[in-house]
């Protein structure tokens, strides 16, 4: 399988490179700009492309099974602040990534894509979405440490994955945990659709290698076409 990865050199984006090529899988990253970029493992090449232009994308598109999208603003993992500052400043670029990405494969319906998104969309309880709701968002924030003007981008990702929910491409949308970071692979995990999955603790929590896991999973045999799909301890 030929896998392309949007944010290759981002904290999921990177391990889900690993992962597939640990697999067996071809694998062609993409970044804003990739001549910089000195990964020469077996099996993987590099690749510039604009995230937020159709064109750029569907010239990227030809050859490929499957797009994995971790798109984010600004530097991603190298300067989280950055992307933070970012969203905040312009939170409606999620869902203008996700219009350019659906419009790319306009020309490549066979072509499957799954976007990594936010946990903000989930339903916390029967019908509640945390992004609907100031104080359940601020709380959130407030416990991750994120200003709270980051709700805005949290509204971002939810109005994304809105977007997707209007085509009838092959598209997948992942939200993580709502704690994920750099950790270790397990390989077990749960599953969940659009409500959070919780630890005995009450906790959403994943660590990034274990995303990449499923991600991947998910690439290989597909379970959450035109739906999402969560994942938690």
């Amino acid at each position: 399988m030929h896998i392309g990865v949007i944010g290759a050199t981002g904290t999921i984006g990177s391990r889900i490179v690993t992962e597939a090529l640990g697999r067996g899988h071809r694998v062609t990253g993409f970044s804003r700009d990739a001549s910089a970029i000195d990964d020469q493992r077996e099996n993987l090449t590099w690749a510039s492309l604009d995230a937020l232009d159709a064109e750029s994308i569907a010239a990227a598109l030809p050859g490929l099974d499957v797009l994995i999208s971790g798109f984010q603003p600004g530097n991603g993992a190298r300067d989280i602040m950055d992307t933070i500052e970012r969203s905040i400043a312009d939170p409606t670029v999620y869902a203008t990534a996700a219009r350019a990405l659906l419009k790319a494969l306009d020309g490549h319906p066979r072509t499957r894509l799954i976007v990594i998104g936010g946990a903000g969309s989930l339903e916390i309880s029967p019908g509640v979405v945390r992004a609907d709701h100031d104080d359940l968002l601020h709380e959130a924030l407030d416990e991750l440490g994120l200003p709270r003007g980051y709700a805005a981008a949290v509204r971002g990702h939810r109005d994304a994955l809105n977007v997707l929910r209007t085509s009838n491409r092959l598209w997948t949308y992942f939200s993580p945990a709502e704690q994920i970071a750099p950790g270790e692979r397990t390989g077990r995990f749960r599953i969940g659709g659009d409500q959070p999955v919780l630890d005995a603790d009450g906790l959403s929590r994943i660590s990034a290698e274990d995303a990449a896991v499923a991600l991947v999973d998910e690439a290989e045999l597909p379970r959450f076409v035109q739906r999402r799909f969560t994942i938690g301890y």
